[in-house]
């Protein structure tokens, strides 16, 4: 499981991260009419403008039999009902994030100054402050390696702590995100994302939706365009080549795509596969899936109650799905439907960022 905040802290040895449960509803599925679950959009709402309406349904959440790419943490299946909702069609871009900002002057996590004393509890006892030149605002970052790398398990080999680097300035000082209106916002911790949400009266999608959306009614997928890998460069932004040092560029792009550069799924929704990860609202927990398969049938889950990595026992990490333009078959193949990994609260980087949901009665305003 990466965790970026490990990677910075002890491998690069750089430092720069700040700082009422609902219960699931368990449902019989013989119970469970199609009238009962919301498939139809009601009428009185109106679509909001850049979403489309997921119909509610049944599916079964996790790692398809076969899938030889499949994790351990994508593992049991189990089933579950999803009730009808909006989603963005695209990952948040920059130009959709600017105007949250220049409306709020929402100052991100990647630009804020650092609390040493608020970094530290997360951090094992003992763990020596690092010098004031490097606790600076800022993010992480790619980096190709000039070499093969014989140990894929060792991310630092490959990611650097930017200082200066933020949704405005994705590779530093220096850079900017002139001519990039439409390309995904990143450099985004999960407390910009929710602070987006709220402004803008949505949220992030729960673990169960995302995954639901992706498969758009597809049952035995692997991908969200059927089980035919030969088909990654035309519908996904990934690394095609050698991780982390040669990108063919077969898809394409070597780093960031714009949104809508690939086809969409069958429920109309762009970038479900590769180009950046994206958050949920779920805690990211290892045990989680093992736990529902025997608890029935799910209605609208609201993942794990608490977190919990047993790569990172001190940091909390949620949920993140999608995989992105680093994602390689030899290296971590998200790209997957199924494909999960956590990411700490106050981590940011140049491949994650979001998009959001809605329920109807969130968008009583649309009417």
């Amino acid at each position: 499981m990466i965790n970026f905040q490990k990677i910075a802290l002890f491998t690069l040895l750089i430092i720069g991260f700040l700082g009422c449960k609902e219960k699931n509803q368990k449902t019989d599925l013989k119970k469970a009419t199609a009238k009962e679950i919301l498939k139809e959009k009601p009428e009185e709402i109106n679509t909001p403008e850049g979403m489309v309406w997921i119909p509610g349904g049944r599916f079964i959440q996790g790692a398809r039999p076969g899938d030889k790419m499949a994790m351990d943490h994508e593992k049991p299946t189990h089933g579950v009902i999803v009730d009808g909702f909006f989603m963005d069609k695209t990952e948040v871009t920059n130009a959709e994030f600017k105007k949250f900002v220049d409306e709020t002057n929402y100052v991100t996590v990647a630009e804020r100054e650092l609390d040493w004393e608020e970094i530290k509890k997360q951090l094992p006892p003992g763990t020596p402050k690092p010098a004031d030149s490097i606790l600076q605002p800022g993010s992480l970052i790619f980096k190709k390696t000039k070499e093969s790398v014989p140990n894929l398990y060792d991310y630092s080999q490959w990611w650097v702590w930017k200082i200066g680097a933020n949704w405005k300035h994705p590779h530093g000082m220096g850079s900017d995100i002139e001519g990039k209106d439409n390309y995904p916002v990143v450099h985004v911790a999960f407390e910009d994302a929710q602070a987006y949400c709220d402004w803008a009266g949505k949220r992030l999608p729960t673990e169960a939706e995302w995954e639901y959306a992706a498969r758009a009614g597809n049952p035995d997928a692997y991908f969200t365009w059927g089980n035919d890998e030969n088909q990654l460069s035309n519908m996904a932004n990934t690394w095609e080549g050698e991780f982390p040092t040669t990108n063919t560029r077969d898809d394409g792009f070597e780093g960031l795509a714009p949104v809508r550069s690939y086809p969409e799924n069958g429920y109309g929704l762009y970038d479900m596969a590769g180009n950046v990860w994206e958050f949920t609202k779920d805690w990211y927990n290892v045990d989680y899936y093992s736990e529902q398969k025997n608890k029935g049938v799910i209605r609208d889950p609201l993942g794990a109650e608490t977190a919990y990595n047993p790569n990172s026992p001190r940091i909390k990490e949620k949920v993140i799905k999608g995989g992105s333009f680093l994602c390689n078959a030899a290296y971590c193949a998200s790209f997957r439907i199924s494909a999960r990994m956590g990411n700490s609260l106050d981590s940011s980087h140049e491949h994650l960022g979001f998009r959001t949901v809605a329920k109807p009665k969130m968008l009583e305003k649309f009417k």
